[in-house]
């Protein structure tokens, strides 16, 4: 039987896919919760799917510093501190540079970098007073290899790769922990992010057939979680072992 998780957590995009599948592995394991995304319904259906399990829930765009603020204010209200985030949420709307869609750039930009960095500017101040908290977030193998069509996304999560680095190397004395969640395939809703429908049919089917379910991403983030306060897990990249990049 395992032992029960006695952590914070926050979820930033938790609503679905690898955030949906952590929390619920999460809440089955015990942890309390504070689930955050734009569809409050489907965080609705998670707390209700687990009625013994310690939930709250809450709205938030992560674009917007202000919401995302407010998730973990309410979280350190009601549990007392924060002992893990995990800023989950990500768009991947893909397309050769020279189809110059600008406003799926900035979209990018504002959701998987600046989205990273509203949930690490609202929760570092109070893991600077604990003295201790662990801040996580999902990159990808696009963090690491550069391929055709993907230039801005794979820029957005070297970007948080960096960032994450950074954290580690500045808050280490503050024992804040930091980890980069790097996956390759995975079968999520990424692929409605796509405007080429082709493309985005393509990279959904792609999914299905050989890619990681978001339990197997999950099991990997609650393996993070769970070591001991002296251990400091950077990277952990997950790929299916049929993806060749």
């Amino acid at each position: 039987m395992n032992t029960p998780l006695d952590k914070v957590i926050v979820i930033m995009g938790a609503s679905s896919g690898i955030g949906e599948a952590t929390a619920r592995l999460l809440a089955a394991r015990g942890a309390k919760l504070m689930l955050a995304a734009r569809r409050l319904e489907r965080l609705e259906a998670i707390r209700k799917a687990y009625p013994e399990a310690d939930i709250q829930i809450k709205q938030a765009d992560v674009t917007e510093f202000d919401q995302v603020e407010a998730v973990v204010q309410e979280a350190k209200a009601v549990y007392g501190r924060i002992d893990v985030l995990f800023n989950n949420a990500g768009i991947m709307p893909t397309a050769p540079l020279a189809a110059g869609h600008r406003e799926d750039w900035k979209n990018m930009l504002d959701i998987n970098v600046m989205g990273v960095l509203n949930g690490i500017a609202a929760t570092l101040p109070i893991m600077e007073q604990q003295q201790a908290g662990y801040i996580i977030a999902t990159d990808s193998v696009a963090g690491h290899i550069v391929y055709p069509e993907s230039a801005v996304y794979c820029g957005t999560k070297f970007a948080v790769r960096a960032i994450m680095e950074g954290l580690r190397q500045e808050q280490r004395e503050n024992n804040v922990k930091s980890t980069i969640i790097s996956p390759g395939a995975v079968q999520t809703e990424l692929y409605t992010t796509i405007r080429d429908q082709a493309t985005g049919e393509s990279l959904r089917q792609a999914q299905q057939e050989w890619g990681l379910t978001s339990e197997d991403v999950a099991q990997a983030v609650l393996y993070a979680i769970d070591t001991p306060d002296r251990v400091s897990i950077s990277n952990l990249i997950i790929r299916p072992t049929q993806q060749q990049v």
